[in-house]
C-alpha cells in the first residue's frame, strides 16, 4: 500500500507542477489551446456518431474528421510560430504566422469541399 500512496503523491506533483507552469502561459497561447481541443473534441464527436449511427455518407464523415484534425494541426504549428519563448521564429511576426495560418486553413477546405464532391 505504500507504493500506491508513494505513486499518487508523484501523480499530484507533476499535476501541480504542470499546473503551476500552464498559468504563466500568455493568454494568446490559451486561447490557441481552446480552438485545438475544439478541434479534437469535434472530430472526435464525429467519429463516435458515426460508430453509433453508421457511415452512410462516407466521403463526408471523412471530410469532417480530416478538416477538423488538419484544423488542429495548423492551430499547433500557429502556436509554435507564436510563442515568444521558441527561438526558431523569434524573427516571425505574429500577424505574419495568423495569415499563413488562415492561407492554409482556406486552402485545406477548399480542398474538403472538392473531397465531398
Amino acid at each position: 500500500m505504500g507504493k500506491s500512496s508513494a505513486t499518487s503523491k508523484d501523480a499530484q506533483a507533476l499535476f501541480h507542477s504542470l499546473r503551476s507552469a500552464y498559468a504563466a502561459t500568455p493568454t494568446n497561447l490559451k486561447i490557441i489551446d481552446l480552438y485545438v481541443i475544439f478541434a479534437v473534441a469535434t472530430a472526435l464527436i464525429q467519429v463516435v456518431y458515426v460508430a453509433l449511427v453508421g457511415s452512410f455518407p462516407f466521403n463526408s464523415f471523412l471530410s469532417g474528421v480530416l478538416s477538423c484534425v488538419g484544423t488542429a494541426v495548423l492551430a499547433v504549428c500557429l502556436r509554435i510560430q507564436v510563442n515568444k519563448e521558441n527561438k526558431e521564429f523569434k524573427d516571425l511576426p505574429p500577424e505574419r504566422a495568423f495569415a499563413d495560418f488562415v492561407l492554409c486553413n482556406l486552402v485545406l477546405h477548399l480542398v474538403i469541399m472538392n473531397f465531398l464532391g
